[in-house]
């Protein structure tokens, strides 16, 4: 009798991890799609991307003359309102 229930207990203790180890795989299987997803979409990302490097030359340069520009208007305003005492 006693042979009995040490094999219906390990069969049931087999059981019950054979169905962890099915949720276990399962759950495995889904992540790796998840991630293969991921994967596919910062693809598309860096594919988008690229043409940005090759412009960020001219917009640097577009920029930096756009400041010495306002860097002007600064000095000519910050003249004016010492003529008008403003500051």
């Amino acid at each position: 009798m006693l042979l009995i229930l040490t094999l219906i207990t390990v069969a049931l203790v087999v059981l019950a991890l054979a169905g962890y180890l099915i949720a276990v795989a399962f759950a495995l299987r889904d992540a790796s799609r998840s991630v293969a997803a991921i994967a596919d979409g910062l693809e598309a990302v860096q594919a988008h991307t690229v043409p940005v490097a090759e412009k960020l030359g001219t917009i640097n340069a577009a920029l930096t003359q756009l400041s010495g520009g306002l860097s002007a208007v600064d000095g000519h305003l910050a003249a004016a309102a010492r003529v008008f005492r403003l500051g």
